[in-house]
Parts: C-alpha cells; sequence; structure tokens
C-alpha cells in the first residue's frame, strides 16, 4: 500500500468501550459457546448449549438431586430437556430477569449512544 492511500486512524482510550456482563454475552456469544453456524455442524454453539444442559442434568442426577431426566426431540428439531433436580435459585433467575426489562434495555442503549 502506498503511503498516500494509508488511513490514519488515531486509537486512544476513548475507542475502547467497558461492555456490561450481560451485554457482553449478547454482544459476543461465540466467545462463550463457539461456532455460532445454523446447526449443520457439530460445533455449531446450539450444540454446545444444548451439550450444556444435559450435562448438568445428569450432574443434578449423579447428585441425587434428580430422579429422572426427559429428553424430547420434536419433529421440528426442537428440543427439552427436563431433570426433575433442584432449578435455578429464584434470587437469581429474578435478578437476571430484571436486568432484561424493556425499561432497563431502554437505558443501557441511551447509555450506549451518548458513549460512542
Amino acid at each position: 500500500m502506498s503511503e498516500e492511500n494509508k488511513i490514519t486512524t488515531e486509537y486512544t482510550d476513548d475507542n475502547i468501550r467497558h461492555l456490561s456482563d450481560m451485554e457482553h454475552v449478547r454482544t459476543r456469544p461465540g466467545m462463550y459457546i463457539g461456532r455460532l453456524g445454523d446447526g449443520s455442524m457439530p460445533e455449531d454453539g446450539i450444540y454446545v448449549l444444548l451439550k450444556e444442559v444435559i450435562d448438568n442434568s445428569i450432574d443434578e442426577f449423579k447428585m441425587n438431586a434428580g430422579k429422572r431426566i426427559e429428553i424430547d426431540i420434536e419433529d421440528n428439531l426442537s428440543v427439552m430437556v427436563r431433570d426433575y433436580g433442584r432449578g435455578i435459585p429464584q434470587g437469581k433467575l429474578i435478578e437476571a430477569v430484571s436486568v432484561l426489562t424493556p425499561e432497563v434495555n431502554t437505558t443501557l442503549r441511551h447509555l450506549r449512544r451518548a458513549s460512542d
């Protein structure tokens, strides 16, 4: 590339943005589940997530916290896994759901735009 065609962009602290834990997972899911894909490859994220759910169910069963694991695969390729285990403690569930409210998402979007 010739000197006259080079694009110089200043890279400073202002170019770096901190993402909250929830925002990081939403904007970069591939970092957590691998290849997003379309479900045609075994390493696609949907299979990673399904394996994790089944692994958690097996853990519940092995710890005598669940007596049965049900896995249903429907004709439309949707999957349901039920382990009759302890479930998610309600405090954390409520905390996670409260972050997803439309008001909070709207506020986060406005804050993000203000910092861009």
